[in-house]
């Protein structure tokens, strides 16, 4: 709009793996846009940062002589501003000479600054102001220490990147599992994963950036060479796992549903339309409690199924992810597996594996008034919600459909023919979700239920506790029961 304006941009140095931070970095280079962009380097992410750009950043940031050197010119150089714009050049020339490379951001047009102390607040100050007066892209290098002002935050990173509740005071963490209570879903993954490679040589691990959060850092530690952190970089990770599903590998790539939008392109195109046998699990699917509207993993299914090849599943509790992830280590093309958040139901988990038929629901228990049709986990709800409605002499019928492509049709012309009121319950998107492909098959072979379709409505879902938001989505336990008693107004 011609105002004159100062730009600032802030990014992580995980972050900065991220395509879509070099497609902005080239377009603001090569538009000469009045832009300052400050790398808050603290080399973490969830877990330490991994790749070519992390060693990049650190060569700059330990080269002692270089730092030496460009300190003691900059220095002089402040005292001098007609020779400010030599700065630049003498920065240039010193990264080049000292450092045996030229300058990454240098090469994208951007005028690079530091590194600098992130916690020196005078210091970062004065420098800020300084460079508030020199026009074009301009990146700032600073150095800062996550956790930094709290001593066990600092000392452990990985951990105290999501503690849960803490006492401040001594920093003594509330553990998360007493003895015999079930375990963490993504915990469960991650056993299971490194079982079923000790066995199979061709499986392997690909993870954007989230080893420790997904699980995949106990396989990790087994198996480091069948391992790989792509950095935050999901579209990467679907395509390199397709890559290494074409020469014959079975790779496992872990990726939380909301971050797997990212990879919506590099699942058609490299895996679904090639037709590879790459197992897609998708972490924290459905609502994700406290991390709020950012990470909800609400829209996979409605993403997901209308693409060709692809089986997606959901298990209802931890023996059935075990099952389903041995089933798609059978090599049985595109597999998407999505689970949880949180913790399981079932305390004694690892059972022996079992092959699941492709596309076959369980049917959990039967009815006469009306047929619960459930996808995932969520299913334990509504068996507490079919109890309840039994005791008021409400006969509802279960059915854990496990897959949402394909579906079981069989089961649903079954049903079909038998119900004429259908209760549909799923942790995602209404619109476009299992509830939808229910609808649509009834529709397409002449049946006419009443079908209620609850999930998560056309509207974003904000903080609070899962089970606050399942309450308010209406997903939960009461809201299920009380979809199952209209039946008995009818």
């Amino acid at each position: 709009r011609g105002e004159k304006r100062e730009v600032i941009a802030v990014i992580g140095d995980g972050a900065l793996t991220g395509g879509l931070a070099f497609e902005g970095l080239n377009n603001a280079g090569a538009a000469n846009t009045d832009l300052l962009v400050i790398l808050n380097d603290n080399r973490m992410a969830i877990d330490p940062n991994v790749g070519a750009l992390k060693e990049y950043l650190l060569s700059i940031s330990t080269s002692k002589r270089y730092n030496k050197v460009k300190n003691r010119t900059w220095t002089h150089l402040e005292r001098m501003p007609r020779l400010r714009g030599l700065i630049q050049k003498v920065g240039g020339a010193l990264k080049q000479g000292f450092l045996q490379q030229s300058n990454l951001f240098e090469s994208l047009h951007f005028r690079y600054f530091g590194p600098v102390d992130g916690h020196d607040v005078v210091q970062l100050t004065r420098v800020l102001g300084d460079l508030k007066e020199i026009p074009g892209p301009k990146l700032l290098h600073v150095l800062t220490v996550k956790g930094k002002g709290y001593r066990p935050a600092e000392e452990h990173q990985r951990i105290w990147h999501a503690p849960g509740i803490f006492n401040p005071e001594t920093g003594e963490r509330m553990q998360h599992a007493e003895s015999g209570r079930p375990p963490l879903y993504q915990d469960v993954f991650g056993e299971t994963i490194l079982e079923l490679a000790r066995v199979d040589d061709r499986i392997v691990g690909i993870t954007p950036a989230m080893p420790t959060g997904c699980s995949l850092n106990r396989m990790m530690a087994e198996m480091p060479e069948r391992c790989f952190d792509v950095g935050i970089a999901e579209g990467h990770a679907v395509t390199f796992s397709a890559g290494l599903a074409a020469a014959g590998m079975i790779p496992f790539c872990n990726i939380y549903s909301s971050f797997m939008q990212r990879a919506y392109d590099n699942v058609i195109h490299d895996v679904a339309l090639q037709h590879l046998n790459v197992v897609m699990c998708l972490d924290r699917a459905g609502l994700v409690g406290e991390d709020g509207p950012t990470h909800h993993g609400v829209f996979d299914i409605a993403c997901m199924r209308s693409i060709p090849n692809l089986t997606i599943a959901s298990p209802m509790n931890e023996i059935e992810l075990r099952n389903l992830m041995y089933t798609a280590s059978l090599g049985r093309g595109p597999f998407v597996i999505r689970y949880p958040k949180g913790e399981g139901v079932t305390p004694q988990w690892r059972q022996p594996f079992e092959e699941v038929p492709l596309g076959r629901s369980r049917l959990l228990c039967d009815g006469s008034d009306v047929a619960v049709l459930t996808f995932g986990p969520v299913g334990n709800a509504a068996a507490a919600a079919i109890r309840r409605a039994a005791a008021e002499g409400v006969s509802a019928a279960h059915i854990d459909l496990r897959f949402a492509k394909p579906l079981d049709t069989d089961r649903l012309h079954a049903t079909g023919r038998k119900f004429r009121r259908i209760v549909t319950v799923e942790d995602g998107a209404i619109a476009g979700g299992v509830g939808s492909a229910v609808l649509e098959f009834m529709n397409r072979n002449g049946y006419a239920p009443k079908i209620d379709m609850l999930g998560v409505s056309d509207r974003f879902v904000r903080q609070g506790t899962q089970s606050q938001l399942r309450a308010i989505c209406g997903i939960d336990e009461r809201s299920i029961y009380e979809a199952i008693m209209k039946s008995k107004q009818q």
